[in-house]
Parts: C-alpha cells; structure tokens; sequence
C-alpha cells in the first residue's frame, strides 16, 4: 500500500504536471470506485486544481469552489501519466482525469475494488476523511510520545494505526523498528525514556529518508514503479536475506493477512518471534485485515 512517503512522490509528480490547469473532463471505469452521490463527480469538470494535499494515505485534488476528489489507493490502487485523452482499458483501469497536458489515470491489480474516491465540499467535509493521526513532522516528542500510549499498543501496531500516526503502514513500521532497534511486538506502556527517543528520532529520520529520495526520482519522471518492496530497504520484504547492519538473516511474523519483517539480532536480543505463540497477541492488537486498520478513525 502506498504510503507517505510515496504519497508525498505522487503528489510531487502531480504538483508540476496538474496544478493551474483545468480538470477537462473526469471517466468512471468502474462503478465501485466512487463512494458518495453529492457533489456530482460532474461538477469537476472545467475547474482549475488549486491545490494537492496528503489526507494519511489519502491523495486530495482540490479544485475551484473548495470542491475536493479523494483517493485512497489502498493495496493495489496506482497512478499513471498518460497522453491526453488515454483509453480506459480491462478491469484495471479504474478512472481517468483528463487535462490539456495529459491523463491520470487510476488502476488497480486484481477484483477486490480496495480503492476508493471521495468528492467533497469545503474544508469541514475533507476533515471528515481524516483519520486523525498526528503529522510527524509537524509533532514534538511529546505529541508523539502522547499519541503512541493513549493506548497499550505493540509498536508495530501503533505505528500503523491511523487514528495514531498519519501515513505510516507495513512497510516504513518495519523500517523504523529496525532502525531503532525496537521489538515490533513491545507494547508501548513498557518502553523506555532512552527507547522512545531512539523510536522518535528512528521515525522522523526514516520517513525523511524515503521522502526525499522518493520526490527526487519524482521531480525526474512520473513514479510508474511505486511498491512496497524497495532493493534499498533494511528488512521490510527481505526475508532470510542478511541483515544490512549484523548480517543475520531476516525473520517474519505472520499473521492473518499481515507480514512482519525484523532482525532478531538487532531488534529482540536475538529471539526468534513464533508465528503460533503470539496469536493471542496479535490476535487482541493486530486486525485481521488491512481493510480493517485502514478504516480506523479517531472519534
């Protein structure tokens, strides 16, 4: 599932190319993807985008009127630039914005119909979409510290949950643990003054990492080749490949639809964390389902 740091490459990409210019023309491929029936989806049409903001893992175009289109990619859901006017073509092809320089144009692997679009008015309803993590560049230690032990949370779950932190999810958790050095199943009543700083600074350090990197590439071409599995990554989708920092090989947690990579060496003094022992954990903290933690919101 793209995440913040891809979000923040897309828009990028999206910034230079659709910004200033007139919404032509808005084409449904697929009935499932719009989630609302007021404002039309119509009522784009002829506007000019104004602004492009991150929601968690949400993607908002804003146009003239504060009128506002919601994407949310979920696991399989991906953007592309395509030449004006481009064909919607098979199941995958999901819907298209047409512009005077070009088509955005949304697909999605296989037939779950995961991605979503919202259309929405004024700024009061773009909140409503919101989840309600705290923004990690723009909280201090405190807020985050705050936010991770409202409740008694693994680490891996609290930094994926998005009522928590906005736009953090499998694969960047699993970065920012192992930086850290942290256990993804410790639970956040039972870390330590010097942990929490190291989980902070892990945080901030990694998501910033992957954001320049990931908009840099993006200033270059639009990112085709946006996935969860990056050769350059610590331990997220290297199972039993050597650790970059001990050269122990990588282990995994699974459960349910969930995978967890981590360093036993480096991150649980050496303990190899058994998928049958922590069901009961995982089965009181981790959902079952990424649908399920993405539809997570802060009352």
């Amino acid at each position: 599932m793209p995440e913040l740091p891809d979000i923040a490459a897309y828009i990028t990409a999206l910034e230079s190319r659709i910004i200033a210019q007139p919404m032509e023309r808005v084409r449904l491929g697929s009935p499932f993807l719009l989630r609302t029936a007021q404002p039309p989806i119509s009522s784009f049409e002829g506007k000019i985008v104004r602004e492009i903001r991150r929601i968690g893992k949400r993607i908002a175009i804003g146009v003239e009127g504060d009128l506002w289109l919601v994407l949310h990619l979920m696991i399989a859901g991906r953007l592309h630039w395509q030449s004006r006017g481009a064909k919607l073509a098979g199941r995958r092809s999901l819907a298209a914005f047409d512009f005077p320089n070009g088509s955005l144009v949304l697909t999605e692997a296989g037939t779950k119909h995961r991605a979503s679009l919202y259309v929405v008015s004024g700024e009061e309803r773009l909140r409503s979409v919101d989840p309600g993590g705290i923004e990690i560049f723009t909280s201090d230690f405190a807020s985050f510290r705050n936010a991770l032990t409202a409740e008694n949370r693994t680490l891996k779950r609290a930094l994926t949950d998005p009522r928590i932190l906005s736009g953090i999810g499998n694969a960047y958790s699993d970065e920012i643990l192992h930086a850290a050095q942290l256990s993804p199943i410790t639970l956040t009543h039972k870390l330590k003054p010097d942990e929490w700083e190291k989980l902070f600074a892990a945080t901030r350090n990694t998501i910033r990492l992957w954001v320049d990197r990931l908009r840099a590439e993006a200033e270059a071409a639009f990112p085709e080749n946006v996935t969860a599995f990056r050769k350059d990554m610590a331990v997220h989708g290297r199972y039993g490949q050597p650790c970059p920092r001990c050269g122990e090989k990588i282990q995994r947690i699974r459960y349910a639809d969930n995978e967890t990579n981590y360093c036993a060496r480096c991150q649980t003094a050496g303990k190899v964390l058994a998928d049958r022992s922590l069901s009961r954990l995982l089965g009181s903290d981790w959902p079952r389902t990424l649908e399920e933690l993405e539809a997570l919101k802060r009352r």
